[in-house]
């Protein structure tokens, strides 16, 4: 319960700070910026970029105050109705480190991105920031996926190496997503609502409260960014949602012990893939999209997963509907792979490669023709 009450937090210091980060943008002129060279966007709008501050805000701010707060506590302090409380205080004391340095990172990220909003820094100065918050939690911070290859690869590199693709492909993935008025910051609430509910049922507070302040705070900013949209989250908020989802979905461990047969099923670390399968079918198409095009996959277009919706004639807003509905059915069959048996999950993963394949056939047969965002 004390973890999911970081939802209310997160939503209510960003909601007030988006609001107020509305009105203070309008006045000093930190609106939507037009493309650079290469890029195609579309058509500007005075609405402010600014959003992803709010969302830091939400995340970042709690964060600081409980690792400053939790650094001065010890267990005698807590009594009555807090005592519950007392018996997390050594595990997150111990957490102190890690802590500390994703709120680095990410802090990092979030100033780089809205430096980005207003001076674009170009796809590879981009690539580069993807690409180094997931070095430091590799090699610094000791978050790994498939440390189980260490012992045969001789050597940590290879759990490295995929760890800091994993970094790259979420990251990249979310900055794809914000394309369209309310849509990167409603697939990241429900994708983190997913991830939030798997830490809980593991019983992993400290991934679970960082997720539920996320989720918390991308909702506070989807009051104001759902279509049609008051603010923008910029890249200062879609590098820092999607750095913090690549960071605590490798830190969350969704085989557990839940008394069944299946106990410990391998499939289970497939379960983010599952979640994200839709942000991830965008960000594959559109780079395969450009580059049989001939054009570089990172400087932006409208040939997203979004576009070709409104492409062909389905409105903004039920575009962004949709993709709601895919991501929760990709989430709904990823957070029971933990629980279920090897056929059973074979089901599952084929319920969604069924689902994308689906999605692939309609955009392939149906007749795209232009039509006004509504």
């Amino acid at each position: 319960m004390l973890v999911l009450s970081l939802v209310f937090i997160g939503f209510v210091i960003a909601c007030p700070a988006t609001w107020m980060l509305i009105r203070i943008s309008h006045k000093v002129g930190a609106l939507d910026s037009d493309p650079i060279e290469g890029q195609t966007k579309m058509p500007t709008r005075a609405i402010p970029n600014t959003g992803g501050i709010g969302i830091a805000a939400g995340i970042l701010l709690p964060m600081i105050g409980a690792l400053i707060v939790f650094a001065l506590l010890d267990e005698s302090m807590f009594t009555g109705v807090l005592e519950p409380i007392a018996k997390h205080i050594d595990g997150i004391k111990s957490r102190s480190v890690m802590g500390w340095g994703v709120v680095l990172c990410a802090l990092a990220l979030h100033i780089l991105g809205v430096i980005d909003d207003r001076k674009p820094l170009g796809a590879m100065g981009k690539l580069v920031i993807m690409v180094l918050p997931g070095l430091v939690c590799a090699t610094l911070l000791d978050t790994r996926l498939l440390t189980v290859l260490d012992a045969p690869m001789g050597g940590s590199w290879a759990s490295i190496v995929i760890t800091i693709i994993w970094f790259v492909a979420v990251t990249n993935a979310m900055n794809f997503m914000d394309n369209m008025d309310g849509l990167a910051g409603g697939v990241a609430t429900i994708a983190g609502a997913f991830f939030l509910a798997a830490a809980l049922i593991n019983g992993q507070w400290f991934v679970g409260a960082m997720l539920a302040l996320l989720v918390g705070s991308s909702a506070g900013f989807l009051v104001f960014n759902f279509p049609p949209a008051k603010v923008f989250m910029g890249d200062g908020g879609s590098l820092l949602i999607g750095f913090l989802l690549a960071f605590l979905t490798t830190r969350t461990t969704y085989i557990a012990d839940i008394g069944t047969t299946n106990s410990g099923a391998w499939y289970a670390v497939l379960m983010p893939v599952a979640v994200l399968a839709v942000p991830l079918y965008d960000m594959v198409s559109v780079v395969i999209i450009r580059v049989s095009q001939g054009k570089s996959p990172f400087v932006g277009d409208l040939q997203h997963l979004s576009h070709r919706f409104r492409d062909r004639g389905i409105s903004g807003r039920s575009t962004v509907l949709i993709i709601y509905g895919l991501t929760a059915a990709t989430g709904c069959a990823g957070l029971l792979l933990a629980r279920v048996q090897p056929w059973q999950a074979i089901v599952l993963g084929g319920q969604i490669a069924v689902l994308l394949v689906t999605l692939a056939f309609f955009e392939h047969r149906s007749i795209v023709r232009k039509t006004d965002d509504g």
